[in-house]
Protein backbone atom coordinates (compact mmCIF):
# COMPACT_ATOMS: atom_id res chain seq x y z
CA UNK A 1 0.00 0.00 0.00
CA UNK A 2 1.39 3.11 -0.80
CA UNK A 3 2.13 5.58 2.12
CA UNK A 4 0.10 8.75 1.44
CA UNK A 5 2.50 11.00 3.60
CA UNK A 6 6.08 10.20 1.94
CA UNK A 7 5.21 9.95 -2.13
CA UNK A 8 6.17 12.88 -2.91
CA UNK A 9 8.05 14.24 0.36
CA UNK A 10 5.56 16.76 1.80
CA UNK A 11 8.14 19.80 2.13
CA UNK A 12 7.26 20.20 -1.38
CA UNK A 13 3.82 19.97 -0.99
CA UNK A 14 3.60 22.54 1.82
CA UNK A 15 6.17 25.29 -0.19
CA UNK A 16 3.96 24.93 -2.73
CA UNK A 17 0.64 25.81 -0.51
CA UNK A 18 2.80 29.14 0.88
CA UNK A 19 3.78 30.08 -2.29
CA UNK A 20 -0.05 30.16 -3.52
CA UNK A 21 -1.88 31.37 -0.65
CA UNK A 22 -2.67 34.60 -2.06
CA UNK A 23 -4.52 32.71 -4.75
CA UNK A 24 -6.13 30.52 -2.75
CA UNK A 25 -7.76 33.01 -1.04
CA UNK A 26 -8.63 34.84 -4.02
CA UNK A 27 -10.83 31.52 -4.96
CA UNK A 28 -12.34 31.05 -1.22
CA UNK A 29 -13.54 34.99 -1.49
CA UNK A 30 -15.03 34.49 -5.55
CA UNK A 31 -16.90 31.09 -3.63
CA UNK A 32 -18.11 33.34 -0.68
CA UNK A 33 -19.27 35.59 -3.52
CA UNK A 34 -22.67 33.18 -4.23
CA UNK A 35 -25.48 33.41 -1.95
CA UNK A 36 -26.07 29.98 -2.01
CA UNK A 37 -28.44 30.11 0.87
CA UNK A 38 -30.74 26.44 0.54
CA UNK A 39 -33.68 27.31 3.05
CA UNK A 40 -34.41 30.35 0.59
CA UNK A 41 -36.01 29.03 -2.54
CA UNK A 42 -35.32 32.65 -4.42
CA UNK A 43 -31.32 31.35 -4.32
CA UNK A 44 -32.17 28.32 -5.69
CA UNK A 45 -30.06 29.49 -9.05
CA UNK A 46 -27.53 30.23 -6.71
CA UNK A 47 -27.26 27.11 -5.19
CA UNK A 48 -26.79 25.66 -8.68
CA UNK A 49 -24.30 28.56 -9.20
CA UNK A 50 -22.50 27.09 -5.77
CA UNK A 51 -22.29 23.74 -7.19
CA UNK A 52 -21.14 24.35 -10.56
CA UNK A 53 -18.05 26.18 -8.94
CA UNK A 54 -16.84 23.66 -7.08
CA UNK A 55 -17.21 20.76 -10.41
CA UNK A 56 -15.14 23.31 -11.86
CA UNK A 57 -12.83 24.09 -9.35
CA UNK A 58 -12.34 19.78 -9.44
CA UNK A 59 -12.22 19.48 -13.26
CA UNK A 60 -9.19 21.72 -12.85
CA UNK A 61 -7.37 19.23 -11.08
CA UNK A 62 -8.03 16.23 -12.70
CA UNK A 63 -11.19 15.45 -11.29
CA UNK A 64 -13.94 13.68 -13.25
CA UNK A 65 -16.64 15.67 -11.32
CA UNK A 66 -20.71 16.04 -12.29
CA UNK A 67 -23.25 18.37 -10.82
CA UNK A 68 -25.80 15.82 -9.51
CA UNK A 69 -29.47 16.70 -9.51
CA UNK A 70 -31.71 15.30 -6.47
CA UNK A 71 -35.10 16.28 -4.95
CA UNK A 72 -33.76 19.83 -3.57
CA UNK A 73 -30.51 21.26 -4.31
CA UNK A 74 -27.69 19.41 -6.56
CA UNK A 75 -24.93 17.16 -5.20
CA UNK A 76 -21.25 17.68 -6.34
CA UNK A 77 -19.84 14.26 -6.76
CA UNK A 78 -16.21 13.94 -8.34
CA UNK A 79 -13.83 11.23 -8.58
CA UNK A 80 -9.89 10.82 -8.64
CA UNK A 81 -8.16 7.55 -8.99
CA UNK A 82 -4.41 8.70 -7.32
CA UNK A 83 -1.82 6.50 -8.88
CA UNK A 84 -3.49 3.58 -9.36
CA UNK A 85 -3.35 0.25 -8.10
CA UNK A 86 -3.79 -1.05 -4.17
CA UNK A 87 -3.98 2.39 -2.70
CA UNK A 88 -6.49 4.09 0.24
CA UNK A 89 -9.77 5.50 -1.10
CA UNK A 90 -10.71 8.59 0.59
CA UNK A 91 -14.23 10.21 0.52
CA UNK A 92 -14.59 14.14 1.51
CA UNK A 93 -17.86 15.14 2.22
CA UNK A 94 -18.81 19.04 2.76
CA UNK A 95 -21.53 21.35 1.96
CA UNK A 96 -21.74 24.41 -0.35
CA UNK A 97 -24.89 25.78 1.26
CA UNK A 98 -25.11 28.68 3.87
CA UNK A 99 -27.37 29.75 6.57
CA UNK A 100 -29.64 32.95 5.71
CA UNK A 101 -27.55 36.05 6.91
CA UNK A 102 -30.15 37.96 8.56
CA UNK A 103 -30.25 40.06 10.93
CA UNK A 104 -28.33 41.82 8.43
CA UNK A 105 -27.74 44.39 11.04
CA UNK A 106 -25.47 42.93 12.92
CA UNK A 107 -23.57 42.09 10.21
CA UNK A 108 -20.15 44.77 10.29
CA UNK A 109 -19.64 44.14 6.44
CA UNK A 110 -22.05 42.61 3.65
CA UNK A 111 -21.83 39.13 4.09
CA UNK A 112 -21.71 38.29 0.52
CA UNK A 113 -18.70 40.44 0.12
CA UNK A 114 -15.92 39.22 1.68
CA UNK A 115 -13.76 41.04 3.44
CA UNK A 116 -10.09 40.09 5.29
CA UNK A 117 -10.04 41.78 8.71
CA UNK A 118 -7.20 41.41 11.24
CA UNK A 119 -8.35 39.27 13.55
CA UNK A 120 -6.65 38.22 17.60
CA UNK A 121 -4.59 35.67 15.71
CA UNK A 122 -3.70 37.17 12.75
CA UNK A 123 -5.92 37.50 9.19
CA UNK A 124 -9.38 36.27 8.74
CA UNK A 125 -12.04 36.21 6.13
CA UNK A 126 -15.48 37.65 7.31
CA UNK A 127 -18.66 36.29 5.23
CA UNK A 128 -21.44 33.62 5.31
CA UNK A 129 -19.80 30.56 5.08
CA UNK A 130 -16.16 31.47 6.05
CA UNK A 131 -16.15 29.01 8.36
CA UNK A 132 -19.92 26.40 7.45
CA UNK A 133 -18.53 24.55 5.21
CA UNK A 134 -17.18 26.90 2.10
CA UNK A 135 -13.60 27.65 4.40
CA UNK A 136 -13.16 24.11 6.11
CA UNK A 137 -14.17 22.55 1.67
CA UNK A 138 -11.70 25.12 0.30
CA UNK A 139 -8.93 24.10 2.91
CA UNK A 140 -8.82 20.37 1.37
CA UNK A 141 -9.56 21.80 -2.09
CA UNK A 142 -6.34 23.48 -2.09
CA UNK A 143 -4.78 20.35 -0.57
CA UNK A 144 -5.67 18.34 -3.59
CA UNK A 145 -5.02 21.45 -6.30
CA UNK A 146 -1.20 21.16 -4.54
CA UNK A 147 -1.24 17.39 -4.73
CA UNK A 148 -1.97 17.89 -8.56
CA UNK A 149 0.31 20.96 -9.37
CA UNK A 150 3.38 19.05 -7.64
CA UNK A 151 2.77 15.40 -8.06
CA UNK A 152 0.48 15.63 -10.56
CA UNK A 153 -2.47 14.04 -8.98
CA UNK A 154 -2.94 12.54 -4.87
CA UNK A 155 -1.17 9.71 -3.54
CA UNK A 156 -4.56 7.87 -2.74
CA UNK A 157 -7.93 7.46 -4.89
CA UNK A 158 -10.55 10.45 -3.75
CA UNK A 159 -13.99 10.69 -4.33
CA UNK A 160 -15.89 14.28 -3.03
CA UNK A 161 -18.99 14.71 -2.33
CA UNK A 162 -20.59 17.81 -1.63
CA UNK A 163 -24.00 18.57 -1.13
CA UNK A 164 -26.45 21.45 -0.81
CA UNK A 165 -29.12 21.28 1.42
CA UNK A 166 -27.44 20.16 4.86
CA UNK A 167 -28.51 24.08 6.35
CA UNK A 168 -31.92 22.61 6.07
CA UNK A 169 -31.50 18.81 7.24
CA UNK A 170 -30.14 17.36 4.10
CA UNK A 171 -33.55 15.92 3.26
CA UNK A 172 -31.55 14.47 -0.15
CA UNK A 173 -29.25 13.07 1.10
CA UNK A 174 -30.01 10.15 2.29
CA UNK A 175 -31.70 8.99 -1.03
CA UNK A 176 -28.65 10.15 -3.44
CA UNK A 177 -26.39 7.55 -0.92
CA UNK A 178 -28.88 4.86 -0.87
CA UNK A 179 -28.78 5.48 -4.92
CA UNK A 180 -25.39 5.84 -5.58
CA UNK A 181 -24.05 3.72 -2.85
CA UNK A 182 -21.47 1.38 -4.96
CA UNK A 183 -19.63 4.70 -6.59
CA UNK A 184 -19.81 6.45 -3.01
CA UNK A 185 -17.54 3.27 -1.10
CA UNK A 186 -14.51 4.16 0.30
CA UNK A 187 -12.18 3.25 2.84
CA UNK A 188 -12.42 6.22 5.09
CA UNK A 189 -14.81 9.57 4.95
CA UNK A 190 -13.51 12.50 5.85
CA UNK A 191 -15.99 15.11 7.35
CA UNK A 192 -14.61 18.59 7.51
CA UNK A 193 -17.57 20.10 9.39
CA UNK A 194 -15.98 20.18 12.68
CA UNK A 195 -14.26 22.74 14.97
CA UNK A 196 -10.53 22.86 16.29
CA UNK A 197 -9.68 22.20 19.70
CA UNK A 198 -8.43 25.89 19.72
CA UNK A 199 -6.63 27.82 17.00
CA UNK A 200 -2.91 25.98 16.91
CA UNK A 201 -5.04 22.61 17.68
CA UNK A 202 -6.39 20.74 15.20
CA UNK A 203 -9.40 18.50 16.35
CA UNK A 204 -10.05 14.94 14.96
CA UNK A 205 -13.72 14.11 16.27
CA UNK A 206 -14.39 10.67 15.39
CA UNK A 207 -18.09 10.26 16.40
CA UNK A 208 -21.23 12.89 16.63
CA UNK A 209 -24.27 12.66 18.27
CA UNK A 210 -27.23 13.17 15.63
CA UNK A 211 -30.95 14.33 15.64
CA UNK A 212 -34.46 12.48 15.84
CA UNK A 213 -37.30 14.17 14.64
CA UNK A 214 -40.47 12.69 16.17
CA UNK A 215 -44.23 13.82 16.58
CA UNK A 216 -46.17 12.81 19.37
CA UNK A 217 -50.30 12.77 19.42
CA UNK A 218 -51.69 12.52 22.97
CA UNK A 219 -55.48 11.82 23.08
CA UNK A 220 -57.59 12.46 25.35
CA UNK A 221 -61.14 13.70 26.51
CA UNK A 222 -63.56 15.09 23.73
CA UNK A 223 -64.19 18.48 26.33
CA UNK A 224 -62.83 19.69 29.36
CA UNK A 225 -62.80 17.70 32.51
CA UNK A 226 -62.89 19.67 36.12
CA UNK A 227 -59.46 18.48 37.52
CA UNK A 228 -60.75 18.41 41.37
CA UNK A 229 -63.59 15.31 39.68
CA UNK A 230 -62.03 13.63 37.03
CA UNK A 231 -58.05 14.80 38.17
CA UNK A 232 -57.40 11.30 39.47
CA UNK A 233 -58.74 9.33 37.31
CA UNK A 234 -57.81 10.91 33.60
CA UNK A 235 -54.30 12.17 33.30
CA UNK A 236 -53.85 15.70 32.46
CA UNK A 237 -51.89 15.51 28.70
CA UNK A 238 -49.51 18.78 29.60
CA UNK A 239 -48.77 17.00 33.16
CA UNK A 240 -48.26 13.49 30.58
CA UNK A 241 -46.42 15.39 27.95
CA UNK A 242 -44.27 16.63 30.18
CA UNK A 243 -43.06 13.49 31.77
CA UNK A 244 -42.34 11.93 28.73
CA UNK A 245 -39.97 14.71 27.85
CA UNK A 246 -38.55 14.46 31.54
CA UNK A 247 -38.09 11.48 31.16
CA UNK A 248 -35.99 11.30 27.24
CA UNK A 249 -32.76 11.34 29.13
CA UNK A 250 -31.38 10.26 32.57
CA UNK A 251 -29.52 12.51 35.21
CA UNK A 252 -26.14 11.91 33.20
CA UNK A 253 -27.58 13.33 30.09
CA UNK A 254 -27.79 9.67 28.49
CA UNK A 255 -30.77 9.01 26.08
CA UNK A 256 -32.94 7.00 28.34
CA UNK A 257 -35.71 6.02 25.25
CA UNK A 258 -34.99 2.70 24.28
CA UNK A 259 -37.04 2.35 21.12
CA UNK A 260 -39.42 5.00 20.40
CA UNK A 261 -41.26 7.89 21.73
CA UNK A 262 -44.19 5.36 22.23
CA UNK A 263 -41.75 3.45 24.85
CA UNK A 264 -40.69 6.39 26.93
CA UNK A 265 -44.48 7.61 27.54
CA UNK A 266 -45.55 3.81 28.12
Amino acid sequence: MVDCLHVPPLPAILAHLDANAPAAEARLIDWLRIPSISAQPAHAGDCLRAAGWVRDELQGMGFTAEVRPTAGHPVVVGHHPGPGGKVPHLLFYGHYDVQPADPLALWTSPPFDPVVVEGPHGPRVVARGAVDDKGQCAMWLEALRAWHAVAGGPPCAITVLIEGEEEVGSPSLDPFLAANRGELRADVAVISDTGMWDIDTPAITTSLRGMVYAQVDLKAASRDLHSGIYGGAARNPINLLSQIMGGLHDADGRCSCPASMTACGS
